[in-house]
């Protein structure tokens, strides 16, 4: 009898950064022209995202449960399964937390904020594209290096625009919102950085 062939992980973690970046498309594009009227279609599609990468990550632990050997670790698999979840629910939480304060206007360092989240999702695309072959590619440690300067360049970002923020405004709601706001936009930079070192210490590991 044949033997069964094995999951290939690497693929679903493809997968799931796939979502991540649709996720990160919409959420930029809602930024970059922001409508608050249709806030909620957008929520709407948003959540479906999120459901269907929630959906790809319940297949992927249920075929681990099953799973005698993998390729790398099974903690880390799970470890690197939820840290790509967690990115698509930080993009999600940023248009649910605007619909919830009823944000009517935005302020100018969102849209900024919303090119870096998608750049940084489409270099973690590229970088679980190569995971595969991580013993061999030479260009996944310039990913993992790509991921981390993009965060950095959220700190900056963070850091500009709530001194911005509470310098030129003095509407206390105005500020409680958009500090709110700002800490769930670099939040989801954080959460790339999370993946590329779930990657990382893959690869110190298994060297």
């Amino acid at each position: 009898m044949a033997r069964q062939k094995e999951n290939n992980y690497f693929e679903m973690f493809v997968e799931g950064v796939n979502f991540s970046c649709e996720a990160a498309s919409m959420l930029h594009a809602n930024l970059a022209n922001y409508r608050p009227d249709e806030l909620p279609k957008h929520l709407d599609a948003m959540h479906q995202i999120e459901h269907n990468a929630d959906i790809a990550k319940h297949s992927l632990m249920g075929r681990l449960l099953k799973e005698f050997i993998t390729p790398i670790d099974r903690e880390d698999i799970i470890d690197l399964a939820n840290a790509i979840d967690n990115v698509t629910d930080a993009i999600e939480d940023v248009l649910v937390r605007m619909y919830m304060f009823n944000v009517a206007k935005l302020r100018q360092d969102a849209e900024p904020f919303g090119k870096i989240i998608m750049d940084c999702c489409n270099e973690l695309k590229v970088l679980m594209q190569e995971f595969e072959n991580f013993r061999k590619s030479k260009t996944i440690k310039d990913k993992i290096i790509a991921i981390n300067r993009l965060e950095e360049d959220g700190d900056k970002l963070y850091i500009q625009a709530v001194h911005d923020l509470h310098n030129t405004s003095q509407d206390n709601g105005e500020r409680m919102v958009w500090t709110a706001l700002f800490e769930l936009l670099e939040k989801c930079c954080d959460q790339c950085e999370d993946v590329a070192d779930v990657v990382e210490r893959v690869i110190l590991k298994n060297s």
